[in-house]
């Protein structure tokens, strides 16, 4: 996934006209409410889902090692809770032990085969190891989801697993459902600009950076796709208070080291 998101926001995702939403879920594929938020009904599931909750926050500190022996423990008091096994195979991916990390991931949806928070963390595991059709499949199951309270995630996955297959024309598709479900979703955002970009549509990637950056702090990555719109629409005075922008915030970026040289490929 692009440098946009750092390791927290990357877990969070792990989760105009009306347009298609990506090929349909397999015909075993049956929506079920995210075990997360199911009712607790015993004491073993209230600590397991507890220690879960702990993990995911270990996770998104970066902190691989002590998420883990959260999971551990949660599935130590209930091993029938699936996000358990969810969260294990967040850890294995970060930490790129694939095969263990698919194992959780499978083990997981055995428990709970319709579970949209684990059919997205998986999916865009997928994707990552390049099976992207079988990714696809997945997110498209929990993007339709209608027990999913945040689809946007999955068809945010789902545009980028489509540009892992350099299909522009179906990742815009997804990223603009996923701003259709959360107007706010600045991944999806920075990802149609750069598809305009790359359509040479200048004037179109800076209108939809600029709500990018009205909609929360710019990122290297960000302000280096602005100059580069910039510098192709020839308006230098923008240009250059972008650059300076880049060059306050993020001295050390390799995306200023790329302006300094000359690099705006």
């Amino acid at each position: 996934m692009k440098r946009l998101l750092g390791v927290g926001a990357l877990v969070a995702l792990l989760g105009g006209c009306a347009v298609p939403a990506g090929p349909a879920p397999s015909g075993s594929y049956v929506a079920q409410r995210p075990q997360s938020q199911a009712p607790v009904t015993t004491d073993a599931r209230r600590k397991a889902r507890v220690h879960v909750e702990l993990g995911q926050a270990y996770l998104e500190a970066g902190r691989y090692g002590v998420a883990l022996d959260e999971a551990k423990m949660a599935a130590a008091y209930d091993p029938g809770y699936a996000p358990t096994f969810q969260l294990m195979g967040l850890v294995h991916m970060f930490l790129e032990e694939n095969d263990v990390a698919a194992a959780n991931f499978e083990h997981a949806l055995r428990l709970v085969p319709g579970d949209p928070e684990i059919a997205n963390s998986y999916g865009w595991f997928l994707c990552s190891m390049g099976k992207e059709k079988a990714g696809i499949e997945q997110l498209a199951g929990a993007a339709r989801n209608p027990y999913y309270q945040t689809p946007t995630r999955a068809f945010t996955n789902m545009g980028l697993c489509y540009l892992r297959l350099k299909d522009d024309g179906a990742a815009e598709q997804q990223f603009i459902r996923a701003l259709e479900a959360d107007n706010g979703n600045r991944q999806a955002l920075f990802q149609l600009a750069a598809i305009q970009y790359r359509r040479a549509n200048y004037e179109g990637a800076k209108r939809v950076i600029v709500d990018l950056h009205e909609a929360g702090e710019p990122t290297p990555e960000s302000l280096w796709l602005a100059i580069r719109i910039e510098h192709r629409l020839g308006d230098r005075t923008a240009e250059a208070s972008l650059v300076q922008q880049l060059r306050r915030r993020f001295p050390a970026s390799p995306e200023y080291q790329a302006f300094l040289q000359g690099q705006y490929q």
